[in-house]
Protein backbone atom coordinates (compact mmCIF):
# COMPACT_ATOMS: atom_id res chain seq x y z
CA UNK A 1 0.00 0.00 0.00
CA UNK A 2 1.27 3.79 -0.79
CA UNK A 3 1.17 6.28 1.61
CA UNK A 4 2.55 9.55 1.51
CA UNK A 5 4.69 11.26 4.64
CA UNK A 6 5.28 14.79 5.10
CA UNK A 7 8.02 15.94 6.69
CA UNK A 8 8.49 19.64 7.27
CA UNK A 9 11.54 21.92 9.14
CA UNK A 10 11.44 25.45 8.45
CA UNK A 11 12.41 26.65 4.93
CA UNK A 12 11.83 22.77 3.67
CA UNK A 13 8.79 20.26 3.18
CA UNK A 14 9.82 16.50 1.37
CA UNK A 15 6.60 14.84 0.48
CA UNK A 16 7.93 11.05 1.26
CA UNK A 17 6.48 8.20 -1.15
CA UNK A 18 6.40 4.81 0.50
CA UNK A 19 5.49 1.71 -0.26
CA UNK A 20 6.28 -1.77 2.33
CA UNK A 21 9.14 -0.61 4.32
CA UNK A 22 10.97 0.94 1.01
CA UNK A 23 10.99 4.74 0.34
CA UNK A 24 9.50 4.95 -3.56
CA UNK A 25 10.55 8.85 -3.58
CA UNK A 26 11.48 11.96 -2.11
CA UNK A 27 10.43 15.46 -2.88
CA UNK A 28 10.41 19.22 -2.04
CA UNK A 29 6.70 20.60 -1.93
CA UNK A 30 4.83 23.46 -0.52
CA UNK A 31 2.96 22.71 2.33
CA UNK A 32 2.99 19.39 4.73
CA UNK A 33 -1.18 17.85 4.06
CA UNK A 34 -0.79 15.29 7.25
CA UNK A 35 1.34 15.05 10.23
CA UNK A 36 0.51 11.47 11.42
CA UNK A 37 3.11 9.34 11.43
CA UNK A 38 1.63 5.13 11.14
CA UNK A 39 4.26 3.49 11.80
CA UNK A 40 7.70 2.28 12.98
CA UNK A 41 9.17 2.94 9.83
CA UNK A 42 7.92 6.28 9.43
CA UNK A 43 8.86 7.25 12.60
CA UNK A 44 12.19 6.14 11.56
CA UNK A 45 12.47 8.19 8.68
CA UNK A 46 11.37 11.04 10.80
CA UNK A 47 14.00 10.43 12.91
CA UNK A 48 16.88 10.27 10.61
CA UNK A 49 15.93 13.87 9.26
CA UNK A 50 15.42 15.38 12.54
CA UNK A 51 18.91 14.01 13.23
CA UNK A 52 20.16 15.41 9.64
CA UNK A 53 18.61 18.86 9.83
CA UNK A 54 19.84 19.05 13.66
CA UNK A 55 23.98 17.79 12.05
CA UNK A 56 23.64 14.58 13.64
CA UNK A 57 23.24 12.25 10.80
CA UNK A 58 25.90 12.24 8.60
CA UNK A 59 24.18 9.48 5.95
CA UNK A 60 20.71 7.85 6.18
CA UNK A 61 20.52 4.39 6.71
CA UNK A 62 16.80 4.00 4.98
CA UNK A 63 16.06 1.53 2.47
CA UNK A 64 14.74 3.27 -0.58
CA UNK A 65 14.01 2.42 -4.27
CA UNK A 66 15.21 4.77 -7.15
CA UNK A 67 14.72 4.22 -10.74
CA UNK A 68 16.37 5.67 -13.54
CA UNK A 69 18.27 5.42 -16.73
CA UNK A 70 21.43 3.48 -16.55
CA UNK A 71 23.30 6.89 -16.89
CA UNK A 72 21.55 8.60 -14.39
CA UNK A 73 21.85 5.52 -12.00
CA UNK A 74 25.56 5.45 -12.33
CA UNK A 75 25.31 9.64 -11.42
CA UNK A 76 23.23 9.12 -8.78
CA UNK A 77 25.76 6.26 -7.25
CA UNK A 78 28.55 8.42 -7.71
CA UNK A 79 26.92 11.16 -5.33
CA UNK A 80 26.48 8.64 -2.48
CA UNK A 81 30.21 8.97 -2.25
CA UNK A 82 30.15 12.51 -1.87
CA UNK A 83 31.07 13.31 1.79
CA UNK A 84 28.60 15.09 3.63
CA UNK A 85 29.79 18.93 3.62
CA UNK A 86 31.66 18.24 1.09
CA UNK A 87 30.79 19.71 -2.83
CA UNK A 88 32.15 18.97 -6.09
CA UNK A 89 31.84 20.63 -9.41
CA UNK A 90 29.55 19.03 -12.46
CA UNK A 91 32.76 18.57 -14.67
CA UNK A 92 34.46 16.43 -11.89
CA UNK A 93 31.18 14.28 -11.22
CA UNK A 94 31.01 13.80 -15.11
CA UNK A 95 35.06 12.57 -14.82
CA UNK A 96 34.05 10.26 -11.85
CA UNK A 97 31.48 8.47 -14.05
CA UNK A 98 34.21 8.36 -16.79
CA UNK A 99 32.47 10.56 -19.22
CA UNK A 100 34.22 13.77 -18.85
CA UNK A 101 32.40 15.63 -21.37
CA UNK A 102 28.94 14.68 -20.13
CA UNK A 103 28.74 17.72 -17.68
CA UNK A 104 25.19 18.74 -19.06
CA UNK A 105 23.55 15.17 -18.91
CA UNK A 106 24.81 14.82 -15.17
CA UNK A 107 23.02 17.83 -14.41
CA UNK A 108 19.72 16.34 -15.87
CA UNK A 109 20.27 13.32 -14.46
CA UNK A 110 20.94 15.43 -10.70
CA UNK A 111 17.80 17.23 -12.00
CA UNK A 112 15.37 14.23 -12.11
CA UNK A 113 16.80 12.82 -8.70
CA UNK A 114 14.10 10.93 -6.64
CA UNK A 115 15.53 10.77 -3.26
CA UNK A 116 15.92 14.28 -2.22
CA UNK A 117 18.94 14.78 0.50
CA UNK A 118 18.89 11.10 0.63
CA UNK A 119 20.85 10.95 -2.47
CA UNK A 120 22.69 14.62 -1.91
CA UNK A 121 22.63 16.38 -5.48
CA UNK A 122 22.61 19.57 -3.45
CA UNK A 123 26.11 18.79 -3.46
CA UNK A 124 26.94 19.35 -6.84
CA UNK A 125 28.15 22.89 -7.50
CA UNK A 126 29.48 25.27 -10.82
CA UNK A 127 33.16 24.80 -11.40
CA UNK A 128 33.36 28.70 -10.93
CA UNK A 129 32.24 28.03 -6.67
CA UNK A 130 28.50 29.49 -8.00
CA UNK A 131 25.82 27.76 -6.72
CA UNK A 132 24.85 26.35 -9.73
CA UNK A 133 21.09 25.28 -10.33
CA UNK A 134 18.52 23.02 -8.34
CA UNK A 135 15.48 21.87 -9.29
CA UNK A 136 13.53 23.71 -6.09
CA UNK A 137 15.34 26.49 -6.49
CA UNK A 138 18.94 27.92 -5.22
CA UNK A 139 17.50 29.02 -1.98
CA UNK A 140 16.85 25.63 -0.94
CA UNK A 141 20.31 24.29 -2.20
CA UNK A 142 21.71 27.15 -0.02
CA UNK A 143 19.90 25.92 2.95
CA UNK A 144 21.29 22.25 2.56
CA UNK A 145 24.72 23.34 2.37
CA UNK A 146 24.49 25.99 4.72
CA UNK A 147 23.35 23.14 7.11
CA UNK A 148 26.20 20.95 6.18
CA UNK A 149 28.50 23.51 6.58
CA UNK A 150 27.87 24.72 9.62
CA UNK A 151 27.69 20.94 10.85
CA UNK A 152 30.35 19.05 8.60
CA UNK A 153 34.14 20.03 7.88
CA UNK A 154 34.66 23.32 5.45
CA UNK A 155 33.84 23.48 2.12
Amino acid sequence: MKRILYYSTPGIVLEIEIEEETIMGISFCTKALNKLVESDFEQQIIRQFDEYFKGVRKQFDLPYFATGTPFQLMVWEELLKIPYGKTICYQDLASRIGNPPAQRAVGNALNKNPMAIIIPCHRVIAKSGEIGGFAVGKKIKRMLLAIEHKYGESL
